[in-house]
């Protein structure tokens, strides 16, 4: 039963004050690890260096996440969603500009403006997975996971624009799937925002006119 003071019950309020603590904690644990998988790579992070730059012990960290790929997925997830939320990117309403554009070339400047958020968001901890894919097995399963997830992000984008014209592949989505799948790397972004210094108007302007040289009949 809850607990009773001046007449209200208590154990619900601090059933909710618990579970603020544990979020705040684990967001804290994220932030930290994120940044250390980045400054420091994958294996040059332990889950006691990520307790540490969190102010927590590191069996606070192990009970929240288990293990450091379970860990990396996490900051992963939140580099890509924006937040802790168990929403699919896809119905998030930053993506819904994809589905409700009416014409093709709208369907694609959505998504470079999409893939322009994820790249500011992601990018760096992308690029700090592809280099431990090749020394960390667990890594490398991530890896292949951010590889089929950008598949399936480009095959909606691809069939929500078939669905409104034809497109230069012709009747070959899968063609023109692996195409978006090549465009929609972050390790753009890295490239030309974060090493070569272009705004993000310009990257999502770029990005949004060669999907469209590539992938449009005109």
């Amino acid at each position: 039963m809850d607990g009773v003071k001046d007449g209200k019950p208590t154990r619900r309020y601090r059933s909710a004050v618990r579970e603020e603590s544990a979020r705040r904690t684990r967001r804290a644990v994220v932030g930290a690890a994120a940044e250390l998988f980045v400054a420091r790579g994958y294996a040059g992070t332990s889950l006691a260096d990520v307790a540490a730059a969190a102010g927590v012990a590191r069996p606070t960290v192990f009970a929240a996440f288990g293990s450091k790929p379970a860990l990396l997925r996490q900051v992963l997830d939140e580099a890509l969603a924006g937040d802790d939320e168990p929403v699919p990117v896809a119905q998030r309403p930053w993506f819904r500009p994809v589905f409700e554009a009416d014409t093709q070339a709208g369907v694609l400047h959505a998504y470079a403006d999409v893939c322009t958020l994820i790249g500011s968001r992601a990018a760096r901890i992308f690029e700090t997975v592809r280099r431990a894919a090749d020394e960390a097995p667990e890594v490398a399963d991530v890896w292949e996971t951010l590889l089929r997830n950008r598949r399936a992000g480009a095959r909606m984008v691809v069939e929500r624009g078939h669905s409104l014209g034809p497109l230069r592949q012709g009747s070959d989505v899968e063609r023109a799937i692996d195409v978006l799948w090549i465009f929609n790397d972050p390790a753009h972004y890295d490239a030309l925002v974060l090493r070569c210094g272009w705004t993000e108007d310009s990257f999502r302007d770029w990005l949004s006119e060669r999907m469209q040289d590539a992938l449009l009949v005109h």
